[in-house]
């Protein structure tokens, strides 16, 4: 395709007295602008999907999820906003007071206003639980949040672990729940204190493993260690993966930020872009052309 401009002449009036706002030209970049931006971002969030995995290891980590993601908002935000400003500086209509640069001023005026209503209409839509960009970062903000709360009481619904230290080889009578939350708690006080487990607990577990297990003292600790081990590799691995989530969300609502900057002045170039268009009258070769 190729761009044919042709030469006109203006013959709007002086005295139009018509507001400079033309907000049919906004609210028609702005609906066109916040279309685009939902089909790119629905199938950008199936592309999301084909990144992640059920299983252990073949998913991307949250930190590239996180720079996929956003470096695809941007993609799309700013090709929206072009879109939408283009329309609104091709439709909108010129005042006749106006030099070739006020002009294009107003026009690059009119691409703001489609970014902001757009941007707003975005975020009323994304605060009534609908689909979009920052409804998705809100979802990693709280995955981020999430996972900090897990660090700290994750060993405590691991039941495996009591499981581990309360095995015994013979058909013992189960425990009731108060020992097993009693054995937790001591669990994740082993690995979430300063201190360590105290000598007093440690004596207590001792003799409760042995007893249960019917095996010697020796035994019963050489089983704690290791239950213990077991478990700070376990608090460790929590306190990774929230610090992880926690980076991704930062990376994830730096790059929309910047997002939202970036289309702003998009919209700006692609409403200018359309003013001078609309002025040049300029055709886009391949289009069907009725005259």
């Amino acid at each position: 395709m190729a761009l044919v401009e042709e030469t006109v002449v203006q013959t709007t009036p002086m005295d139009d007295t018509r507001s400079y706002v033309d907000w049919p030209a906004i609210f028609a970049g702005a609906a066109v602008a916040a279309a685009i931006s939902l089909v790119l971002l629905t199938f950008g969030s199936a592309l999301g999907l084909s990144l992640t995995s059920a299983h252990e290891g073949e998913s991307l980590s949250l930190y590239w999820i996180a720079i996929i993601g956003g470096l695809w908002l941007l993609w799309v935000q700013v090709s929206a906003s072009i879109a939408g400003g283009y329309l609104a500086g091709r439709m909108r209509r010129r005042h006749g007071d106006a030099t070739e640069h006020e002009s294009d001023i107003r026009d690059g005026s009119h691409g703001l206003v489609v970014w902001a209503v757009a941007t707003l209409v975005a975020a009323f839509l994304t605060y009534s639980s609908a689909l979009g960009a920052a409804s998705a970062i809100g979802q990693t903000v709280g995955s981020a949040t999430s996972a900090v709360a897990e660090a700290t009481d994750i060993l405590d619904a691991n039941e495996i672990l009591i499981d581990r230290t309360l095995r015994s080889a013979g058909q013992g009578e189960a425990l009731d729940d108060g020992t097993r939350a009693e054995v937790g708690r001591i669990l994740v006080s082993s690995v979430t204190s300063d201190e360590g487990m105290t000598e007093a607990d440690r004596q207590y577990l001792t003799a409760l493993v042995a007893d249960r297990a019917g095996i010697s003292p020796e035994e019963a600790e050489t089983r704690i260690d290791e239950i213990v081990a077991q478990a700070g590799e376990l608090e460790q691995q929590a306190r990774e993966a929230a610090d992880q989530a926690r980076k991704s969300a930062m990376i994830a609502a730096f790059l929309a930020a910047a997002a939202l900057v970036v289309s702003a002045g998009a919209a700006y170039f692609g409403a200018t872009l359309g003013g001078n268009h609309r002025d040049k009258q300029t055709v886009i070769e391949g289009w069907y052309r009725p005259w």
